[in-house]
């Protein structure tokens, strides 16, 4: 872990940058967040364009790079929260790698499109989480997810175990962690931000797309060579498809394209677009356990003494 730098623990007074570097947001869910990270002490600030609108996304190109550069280069901003996905973080992508992001290294929090933005930070070298955003953070400081989140934000690192699934492959792995929306992650392979290295363990998840097009998904990652090298597959959520007349789910699918390997792979995991999304370090070191007796478990490992 020595190439990774984790962003300092927040304190009590440290900013929060609530922005929008993609789609568009409700307010609603901007606004009921920010009684939520108050009450832990921080201060939220919501950027200048996080509330606006233009076409699909939040603001154009040059008022969302605007937001996030600003957030970015203030000393008293320690962590960054997207107000949501969407889809845009790609435009930002190349004028973000010029920015010298690891002099001031913070939190980037989010999920779903913004998977891009942590694997900008996971080739910068810096640990990211991949979490519930604004919507979600309104449910206040009592629900699990959040309560987890704001336990990492504050330097503690996070263990989970969760229920066993019948294509489950047994077996441990130790590895960095890396993954988010598989088809981001897929878009980036043989790009500057593609952050699939040997000793990763993935974890994969996406919403609304057809089983077919998750296949098509997965033999690129086999073709390219991905997936012959990872350690381990910790398959998420994959919800609001259809079955088709080749598989009436998506985890045979991918049960099926993961056979020729031999690495533990967990399925039917809290990740993704659902309720229950449970945090995640990006490029933190973790151990993966499959077991026999039902309940599975990911373990990171403390990255501060």
């Amino acid at each position: 872990m020595n190439d990774i730098i984790f962003p300092s623990p927040l304190k009590k007074g440290d900013k929060i940058a609530i922005l929008s570097p993609a789609g568009i947001i409700n307010p609603v869910h901007v606004h009921n967040s920010i009684p939520v990270l108050e009450k832990q002490g921080w201060v939220p600030v919501v950027m200048p364009h996080a509330l606006g609108s233009w076409g699909n996304y939040s603001g154009t190109k040059e008022e969302r790079l605007a937001d996030l550069e600003a957030a970015f280069c203030d000393p008293e901003v320690r962590a960054i929260l997207c107000s949501r996905g969407g889809y845009g973080v790609v435009h930002l992508m190349d004028k973000l790698n010029k920015f010298p992001i690891e002099k001031d290294p913070k939190w980037v929090i989010g999920y779903s499109d913004i998977s891009a933005l942590h694997a900008l930070m996971s080739t910068k070298g810096i640990a990211s989480i991949h979490a519930s955003m604004t919507s979600h953070i309104s449910k206040g400081a009592d629900d699990v997810d959040n309560k987890v989140l704001f336990d990492i934000l504050r330097g503690e690192a996070p263990t989970y175990t969760f229920d066993g699934h019948r294509y489950d492959r047994l077996g441990q792995c130790s590895g960095k962690i890396i993954g988010g929306n598989v088809a981001v992650i897929a878009e980036l392979i043989n790009t500057p931000y593609d952050i699939i290295e040997d000793d990763t363990i993935l974890f994969i998840e996406d919403v609304a797309e057809p089983i077919y097009k998750i296949e098509r998904i997965m033999y690129q990652l086999r073709l390219s060579g991905v997936l012959p090298r990872l350690r381990g597959l910790i398959v998420g959520q994959f919800t609001e498809y259809k079955a088709d007349s080749n598989y009436n789910d998506m985890e045979t699918m991918i049960c099926d394209m993961v056979a020729p390997y031999n690495y533990p792979v967990a399925f039917n995991v809290p990740i993704g677009h659902v309720e229950h999304n449970v945090p995640i370090v990006e490029s933190a070191q973790v151990t993966l356990k499959v077991t026999h007796a039902g309940k599975n478990h990911l373990i990171f490992w403390p990255w501060r003494s």
